[in-house]
């Protein structure tokens, strides 16, 4: 099993890396292989509603949203993690996701299909329930169980040097490590002993404006 952990940050090495490598390594020692993954700082463009990835699979621009799409699929669980610019997800990161679950949406077998997912959140101070709620979103309309920590998932420093005196918030990065190994080892075993999968139906879409 393998987890993915995508660091929306502008900085490879920063806090937010810092939050997420506390993440995996705790996933490792519960036997659980991870990968971090950075968007980069190259331009990221927004979605424009093209709907070509509908047909092809894939963002019609060929960037890093198609580099994490190719190994995402392949993947049994997420972790998007971001840092707070004022008080939200970051522009590059927002536009990443936007597109990274468009695609997804569009898609015939829909990769992120009951995986779980959970979002991390870096602030110097504040502005993280408010990141953390938008990142959020993306999981609960993608029908991705949302994994929890005994507290936000939120740590706090403006450099990794203060993010590690957050002895509570690195705790709760190990907390929510061992809650998505939990997790996984318990859908796994539901699936080897044929618990089947939830019954699909076709989607419905309703337009609130009537005639």
């Amino acid at each position: 099993m393998k987890v993915l952990l995508v660091n929306g940050s502008p900085h490879k090495n920063g806090s937010t890396h810092t939050a997420l490598t506390e993440v995996a390594k705790t996933l490792n020692e519960e036997g659980i292989d991870t990968e971090i993954f950075w968007i980069g700082i190259k331009p990221l463009a927004g979605c424009i509603a093209c709907k070509k990835c509908a047909k092809t699979g894939r963002c019609a621009f060929n960037d890093r949203v198609n580099d994490f799409l190719d190994i995402a699929k392949d993947t049994d669980g997420y972790i998007f993690g971001s840092p707070v610019h004022y008080a939200s997800v970051t522009g590059a990161m927002t536009s990443f996701m936007d597109r990274v679950f468009q695609v997804n949406s569009q898609s015939s077998n829909q990769s992120f299909y009951l995986k779980p997912a959970a979002a991390v959140v870096c602030a110097r101070r504040a502005g993280t329930t408010a990141t953390f709620d938008q990142l959020n979103k993306y999981f609960t309309i993608s029908e991705m169980p949302v994994i929890s920590s005994r507290y936000w998932n939120m740590v706090h420093g403006a450099k990794p040097e203060d993010l590690e005196k957050d002895l509570e918030g690195l705790q709760t990065m190990r907390v929510l490590a061992r809650n998505m190994a939990f997790f996984l080892k318990c859908k796994d075993a539901g699936l080897k002993t044929g618990v089947p999968l939830p019954v699909r139906e076709e989607k419905i879409y309703t337009n609130f404006i009537r005639d």
